[in-house]
C-alpha cells in the first residue's frame, strides 16, 4: 500500500504582486487539499482579493509559483478556468435573463452537452431551493436569491475548487446560514475544495478545516482554529484574529475595486 502523499490542489510558493512599487502581496505561500474548506482572513486591503485574482488567472504574478490542479494559471489558462468555479463580491448575474437562462447561459459557455446541462441545471437548482423560481427573471430577486444563484451556477460545470469571495457579505443571518448549508451539502455531494475569504469569524471557525490569515500581503499565520487560537493565548478565533491583525479600522481601496471589476469584465470576455 503507498503512503505516497496526495498532491494539495492549490499550491502557492513564494507569491508576490507588486502595483507601481507597492507591495499587494508579498513572498506568501500556502498549499490546500482536495476537499478542503480553506478561510483566507485579513482586513480590507490586506491583499485576499489580489491573491484570489492571481489564482483565478485574472492578474499576473510578480513573482512565485502557483498551481491550481496541478495546472500554471500563466501558461495553462484554460485548463485553470475549468477547474475553478468563483463567486464574487459583486453580483455579475444578468438581471434582465431569468436564473434557468443565466445557468442555460453559463453552461453553453463552457460547452456541457445539452442533456447534461439540462440535469445539472434542475439538480443544483433544487439543492439552493430556486427551481420553483427558475422561470423569474432574477431583477425581481432578493439578495440572498441572487447569491444562491450565482453558488448553483459556479458549481455548474463540476468545478475542482470554488472561490467564494465574502459569500454572504450584506445578508441577514437565516440566509447566511443556509448558503452555508448549501455550500457544505454542495462540498459534500461534488468533493469539491472551497477556498472563501469572510469577515463573520463565526463563519470561518464553524466551516473551515484550515485558516490563513494574510496583512500587509504577508501570511501571518495558518492552521487550524485551535492552532490560531493556542498561538494567540485566545478563546475565539475572532479573538485571535484581532491579536494577530490589531483593531485598527481598515478602508477599502477604490483603485483597487475599480481595477477588480474591470477585471472580472475581461475575464467574462474571454469565456465568450
Amino acid at each position: 500500500m503507498s503512503d505516497k502523499k496526495q498532491q494539495p490542489i492549490v499550491e502557492v510558493k513564494n507569491l508576490t504582486k507588486k502595483f507601481n512599487g507597492l507591495i499587494a502581496v508579498d513572498n506568501i505561500s500556502f498549499e490546500i487539499n482536495k476537499g478542503d474548506f480553506f478561510a483566507f482572513l485579513g482586513p480590507n486591503g490586506a491583499g485576499k482579493t489580489t491573491t484570489i485574482r492571481m489564482l483565478t488567472t485574472l492578474l499576473e504574478p510578480t513573482e512565485g509559483q502557483i498551481l491550481v490542479n496541478g495546472f500554471d494559471p500563466l501558461s495553462q489558462q484554460d485548463e485553470v478556468r475549468k477547474s475553478f468555479g468563483i463567486v464574487f463580491q459583486d453580483s455579475s448575474l444578468d438581471e434582465e435573463l431569468t436564473a434557468y437562462e443565466n445557468m442555460e447561459f453559463h453552461g453553453v459557455l463552457y460547452k456541457i452537452p445539452k442533456e447534461t446541462r439540462r440535469k445539472r441545471i434542475q439538480g443544483l437548482l433544487e439543492i439552493v431551493d430556486l427551481w420553483n423560481r427558475k422561470d423569474n427573471l432574477v431583477k425581481i430577486y432578493s439578495g440572498g436569491m441572487r447569491r444562491r444563484l450565482e453558488i448553483a451556477r459556479g458549481l455548474l460545470h463540476h468545478p475542482k475548487i470554488f472561490f467564494l469571495d465574502e459569500p454572504t457579505l450584506g445578508l441577514d443571518p437565516q440566509t447566511r446560514h443556509k448558503i452555508w448549508a448549501h455550500i457544505h451539502q454542495l462540498n459534500k455531494k461534488y468533493q469539491t475544495t472551497i477556498f472563501f475569504t469572510t469577515h463573520y469569524m463565526e463563519e470561518a471557525e464553524k466551516m473551515a478545516k484550515t485558516i490563513a490569515i494574510i496583512d500587509h500581503g504577508r501570511i501571518i499565520a495558518q492552521g487550524k482554529t485551535k492552532d490560531l487560537k493556542e498561538q494567540t493565548k485566545t478563546k475565539t478565533l475572532e479573538a485571535a484574529y484581532l491579536a494577530l491583525t490589531g483593531k485598527t479600522i481598515r478602508e477599502e481601496n477604490a483603485t483597487s475595486q475599480d481595477r477588480m471589476r474591470q477585471r472580472m469584465k475581461m475575464f467574462r470576455g474571454r469565456q465568450r
